[in-house]
C-alpha cells in the first residue's frame, strides 16, 4: 500500500503558530523532507518530536523527488516542509507534488502559515482579487521584463523579497509600475513586526536601510487611474481644498498636489503666490 504524501506548512516566525494537526502530522508521519535539515530540527525539538529527517531543497528537488516516490511507495508517509510557510510556494514543493500526481499517490494539505496572505490581510489594500510573482529574476534585464509583463494587471501584485535587493527592487517597481500605494509587510509574525505604508517614492525617501524579510503589497493600476481621474478634475483651488479639509499645512499641499498632477512643486508654488 502507497504512503501518503503531506504538505506541512510551519511557522513564518513566530513558533506558536504551528496548528495542533500540523504537530499531530509531523508525530505521526515515518520520514520528513525539510528545505534545512538544520532549521526544521530546531522546530521539531522545540515539539518535543523525533523523526528521519532528509533535506529536499531546490537544487535536489529532481534527484530527490524519485527517492521520496519510491519511499512513499514502500508505504511510507512523508511530510514535505519548509524553513518557513507553506512548501510550494516560493519554496520546495512543487516537484515532489508534480511527480506524486503522476503515481497516483495521495497529497494532503495541511493548512498554516503564509507570508503573503497575512501580509495582504493586514496591508488595507484592495483583496478582492490579487496576483502573487513572488521574488523576481535576479538578472537585472528578465527583471525589468518580468515587471513590463505585468505592468497592465489590475489587481493588487504581491512580492517577495530579501533585504538586500529591496530599495533596488522597489526603485524597478517604481520606474516601471509607477509611484504607486504600497505596504511592506516586514518581518511577519516576528519580534520586529511592521507595516510600512505609503508612495514608493516616500518610502524610498524616508528608509534607506531596512532589515528583515519582505512582503511588497502594491495597489492595483485600476486604483490609481481612478484617483488620477478624480484629480483631474479638480481645478487647483478644489485640489488644495480637498486637502486642506484632510487638515494639510500649506506647504504638505503643494506637495501633494505636485505628485498627484505629476509636475514640479514650485509651479504649484508659484500659481498660489501669484
Amino acid at each position: 500500500m502507497k504512503g501518503k504524501l503531506y504538505l506541512v506548512a510551519t511557522p513564518i516566525g513566530n513558533l506558536e503558530d504551528i496548528t495542533l494537526r500540523a504537530i499531530k502530522t509531523l508525530k505521526e508521519v515515518d520520514l520528513i523532507a525539510a528545505e534545512d535539515t538544520r532549521h526544521t530540527l530546531k522546530l521539531l525539538n522545540h515539539l518535543e518530536i523525533k523523526k528521519p529527517l532528509i533535506s529536499y531543497y531546490k537544487e535536489t528537488e529532481k534527484i530527490k523527488s524519485e527517492i521520496l516516490i519510491d519511499k512513499l511507495f514502500e508505504g511510507n508517509n512523508i511530510a514535505i516542509v519548509s524553513d518557513a510557510g507553506t512548501p510550494g510556494i516560493s519554496d520546495p514543493g512543487a516537484e515532489i507534488i508534480k511527480k506524486a500526481i503522476e503515481n497516483n499517490i495521495q497529497i494532503i494539505p495541511i493548512p498554516g502559515a503564509c507570508a503573503l496572505i497575512n501580509g495582504l490581510i493586514a496591508s488595507g489594500l484592495d483583496t478582492t482579487e490579487f496576483h502573487f510573482i513572488g521574488f523576481l529574476p535576479v538578472n537585472k534585464k528578465e527583471k525589468k521584463e518580468k515587471l513590463e509583463k505585468i505592468k497592465k494587471i489590475d489587481n493588487t501584485l504581491i512580492f517577495y523579497e530579501a533585504p538586500h535587493k529591496l530599495i533596488n527592487t522597489l526603485e524597478n517597481i517604481k520606474e516601471i509600475l509607477g509611484d504607486r500605494k504600497i505596504v511592506l509587510a516586514r518581518e511577519i509574525t516576528k519580534i520586529h513586526e511592521e507595516f510600512i505604508r505609503g508612495n514608493i517614492s516616500e518610502i524610498l525617501e524616508k528608509y534607506k536601510d531596512i532589515k528583515g524579510e519582505f512582503v511588497i503589497i502594491v495597489e492595483k493600476k485600476e486604483s490609481i487611474d481612478e484617483e488620477r481621474l478624480f484629480f483631474e478634475k479638480l481645478s487647483l483651488e478644489e485640489h488644495y481644498k480637498y486637502y486642506e479639509k484632510k487638515g494639510l499645512e500649506k506647504k504638505e499641499i503643494i506637495k501633494q498636489i505636485a505628485k498627484d498632477k505629476n509636475t514640479n512643486k514650485n509651479e504649484i508654488y508659484q500659481y498660489f503666490i501669484k
